[in-house]
């Protein structure tokens, strides 16, 4: 089971980051199922291994989010040309990879994505029913 776990977690965390997409963008692409799913299973470790507060929880999903949203936009946009992807047009932009408006929409929806992975550890994995403190 320990195997599995992550293994379920990142699938539903890359359906759901896909979904977001398709829903914000009208389209997405597979490397954005690899990408949430890697984000999914990073949020959740942060939980179960520190256990902050809520709002800190946020803010460090939010900083993982971008430094892996940066270095996916590296490869698939920069070194492989896919285009999947530009914010040059955005505000605080770097490459045109990450910019700041994101990074603060992935501290509000990390909140969902924090309690969505805690209530599924706890229905599907038997975990510990969550409880939050907000700061």
């Amino acid at each position: 089971m320990r195997c599995v776990k992550p293994l379920i977690l990142f699938g539903i965390g890359g359906f759901l980051y896909y979904m977001i997409e398709i829903l914000w963008r009208g389209y997405s692409h597979w490397t954005m199922f690899i990408l949430g799913g890697l984000c999914f299973v990073l949020v959740g470790f942060i939980n179960e291994v520190f256990q902050f507060q809520l709002v800190k929880q946020m803010f460090l999903s939010s900083v993982i989010i971008t430094v892996l949203e940066f270095i996916c936009g590296c490869i698939v946009n920069l070194w492989l040309h896919w285009n999947i992807w530009d914010y040059s047009e955005l505000p605080f932009n770097i490459f045109g990879q990450i910019c700041l408006p994101y990074s603060i929409l992935w501290f509000f929806l990390s909140l969902l994505a924090i309690i969505i992975d805690d209530y599924l550890r706890h229905w599907l994995f038997g975990e510990e029913k969550p409880e939050y403190k907000l700061f």
